[in-house]
């Protein structure tokens, strides 16, 4: 008779540890659908699980409070990055009064007589002013695209913006004396893109290879969209091209520069979920940009 009675006992222990595991597993459960949710939706709502072990609800209320001082740091963080590019877009226009009147009086000065040293220090100034336009101009529109979230989506000729881009550029091309070597496909390739978004990125992307081209150009878009852009550039280096994308960063040879061109590319790029990368190769600079065909 003994040994029946251990037996049931021993059942009961194990129907009660099963029920009990079940039991945890559904409040785990429920646990990771409530910090899936306020991660994804930033909600306010407390974590709830039917469970009345007091393990699991301790569990619930300290990860809760981890989610709400999480809501708090992300919160700071964005209302200071909101006021960073609001600071820089104000100072990037605040500087464009005192730059165009420089301009103006430059102008002035043209008309007045003055010596040879005078007109070679002038030129220099008009020089130094036109290039710091440049940088303020440039600093501007990325405050301004970084600040910006809606794109007006449409279906855009990738190849047809592509060669508005470059015949833009011909003037550059002409004074570096670089004769762009261009393939495109004869079927046209056309994607749901923003039209200005994606021609400030071939801009940038032409601006850069000119920029530091030793003398050629070349680029080609394949069948699927996918548009390689490639120059030399025995002047880069590996760790040059690895922070081509990073914001302010630049190599010796483009100090006039704010290094935000290709910045800006990245960000309108992914943006609109295409891809853009950099690789250097037997002393040549390669640029991909590719923009995937959504499904219909």
């Amino acid at each position: 008779m003994l040994p029946w009675i251990l037996c049931g006992v021993l059942a009961l222990i194990a129907c009660t540890l099963i029920i009990k595991i079940r039991l945890m597993q559904k409040s785990m459960s429920e646990i990771c659908d409530c910090l899936s949710e306020h991660l994804s939706s930033d909600t306010n709502q407390l974590i709830t699980v039917s469970s009345g072990d007091p393990y699991v609800r301790q569990l619930a209320g300290e990860i809760a409070k981890q989610l709400t001082e999480l809501r708090k740091q992300r919160q700071r963080y964005l209302n200071g990055d909101r006021e960073l590019k609001e600071a820089v877009t104000n100072i990037s226009h605040d500087l464009r009064t005192p730059l165009t009147a420089i301009c103006g009086y430059l102008d002035l000065l043209g008309g007045e007589e003055k010596t040879e040293n005078t007109k070679r220090y002038i030129e220099q100034i008009a020089n130094r002013t036109e290039a710091l336009k440049a940088l303020t101009e440039e600093l501007f529109r990325y405050s301004v695209i970084s600040s910006v979230s809606e794109l007006t989506m449409e279906r855009v000729n990738v190849g047809r913006v592509l060669e508005d881009c470059l015949i833009s550029f011909y003037g550059a091309f002409e004074q570096k004396n670089i004769s762009p070597r261009i393939s495109c496909p004869k079927n046209a390739v056309r994607r749901n893109l923003d039209k200005s978004a994606l021609s400030r990125i071939f801009e940038n992307v032409i601006s850069n290879a000119i920029k530091y081209s030793d003398g050629d150009f070349s680029v080609t878009m394949a069948d699927n969209g996918e548009i390689a852009f490639s120059n030399a550039a025995s002047e880069l280096s590996s760790v040059d091209v690895g922070k081509l994308f990073d914001r302010f960063y630049t190599v010796d040879s483009a100090r006039k520069s704010t290094g935000l061109g290709l910045s800006i590319a990245k960000l309108l790029t992914e943006r609109m979920n295409g891809s853009i990368r950099a690789e250097y190769r037997n002393e040549r600079l390669y640029i991909t940009v590719y923009f995937e065909e959504e499904e219909q």
